[in-house]
């Protein structure tokens, strides 16, 4: 049998043309794994950044808003207070004053 010299090289250049874009190809993998890689810590960077100062902002709002609240609820205590204060006292001089009556009525 006689074989061709160019066959053989066909054939040789053919059998390694797939190994080479494997070695390619896994190469491009493993780039695109670290660009990945690298992004995702970018964002996930910057979205706990941004999830930080929105806690911080929304601390400082509750914050405001309590004392507030407070403020508020502490004069509505005052005003009812004053207002049960005032009533107890016109009651205690309504049964006074009924008390007196009656005391009169019986004599």
């Amino acid at each position: 049998m006689k074989f061709n010299v160019k066959a053989i090289l066909a054939a040789v250049l053919l059998s390694v043309v797939p190994i080479a874009l494997a070695q390619d190809v896994a190469t491009d993998v493993k780039t695109g794994a670290k660009d990945t890689g690298k992004a995702t810590k970018k964002v996930a960077t910057k979205t706990a950044h941004g999830t930080e100062k929105a806690a911080d902002k929304t601390g400082h709002e509750t914050k405001v808003v309590a004392k507030d609240t407070g403020k508020g609820t502490e004069k509505v205590a005052k005003k009812t207070g004053s207002g049960v204060k005032r009533g107890v006292k016109a009651t205690g001089h309504g049964i006074k004053k009924a008390g007196t009556k009656t005391e009169n009525a019986v004599k």
